[in-house]
């Protein structure tokens, strides 16, 4: 018979005894990006932990970056946090791998806090794709604008409460989405939407979604905002069964700002309404490419 080498071999926790605490997930990552000879270039980038941000190769403005969570979810306890910093006349787009996926959460909340930041003549296109908040999930998410007083930026967040073909439904939970948008120093948006325990119930209401599973939110800051209010509109009026959402305009300083929302019964559903409402809002630039994949 075999032996065992007992000094090789891990000792199994004694019945009774506390389980290790699980690791958690951590990470943090800033771009800085700027103009350099008729173009945006990256200026400073760090990465630490499960936060990587890659820089696929495009031609001309806007610089594209991909943001990676390289954990492959969040769970309970994990912390991620991003910074984008936008040089005066420069401009950027930014979006992620693959859907964030938030899992049920054992105890704590998983947190993600997003500071964007854009310099005079400068333009931020945030487009993650969306976050899929899975049953007993614990999230909070801060997300902090400063823009110049001639900046401009396209905000988008979009969220799924399960997934309707994968046989998922978010019951219960708690979510919490927060914003504070500034330009040039003062608060032009803010908005915080929390929704928990009773996930599911909440959702049925008619004041809430009416059923809708899928969620999301544009926020355009430019001067041209205005002028894409009505075509905006158009884009969301095509909603049928199951969806819904509208568009206004606010006039901000010398710029203006779009607040528009969209819900749906799943997320393909979503994703009909927000890749041409996301085309039009960001104007030459367009979606992504890793949206079109």
């Amino acid at each position: 018979m075999d032996t065992i080498d007992n000094a090789l071999t891990p000792a199994l926790p004694s019945a009774g005894a506390p389980l290790p605490a699980a690791q958690r997930v951590a990470g943090r990552a800033r771009l800085f990006c700027g103009k350099s000879d008729g173009r945006t270039r990256l200026q400073r980038l760090y990465q630490d932990g499960s936060a990587k941000i890659r820089l696929p190769a495009v031609q001309g403005d806007p610089l594209e970056a991909v943001l990676i969570n390289t954990a492959g979810g969040m769970t309970g306890g994990d912390r991620l946090g991003w910074t984008i910093e936008v040089g005066a006349g420069a401009s950027a787009s930014i979006t992620t791998q693959a859907c964030e996926k938030v899992y049920r959460a054992a105890a704590d909340r998983a947190e993600t806090n997003v500071g964007l930041r854009v310099g005079p003549g400068g333009r931020l296109a945030w487009l993650p794709q969306e976050t899929i908040v899975f049953d007993r999930a614990a999230f909070a998410r801060t997300l902090d604008v400063d823009l110049a007083g001639d900046a401009e930026a396209l905000v988008l967040e979009a969220t799924l409460f399960g997934r309707l073909a994968m046989g998922e439904r978010t019951v219960r939970g708690s979510f919490h989405d927060r914003w504070r948008v500034r330009q040039g120093g003062v608060l032009v948006h803010a908005e915080d939407f929390r929704i928990g325990p009773d996930i599911a119930a909440t959702l049925r209401r008619p004041a809430a979604t009416g059923g809708a599973l899928a969620v999301a939110t544009l926020l355009l800051v430019s001067p041209q905002a205005e002028s894409l209010l009505e075509p905006a509109r158009a884009i969301i009026g095509e909603a049928g069964t199951g969806s819904w959402g509208g568009a206004s305009f606010w006039s901000v300083g010398r710029s203006g700002k779009l607040l528009a929302r969209l819900t749906a019964g799943d997320g393909y559903q979503l994703r009909k309404r927000l890749v041409p409402l996301v085309e039009l809002l960001n104007g030459r630039a367009g979606l992504p490419k890793l949206w079109s994949l």
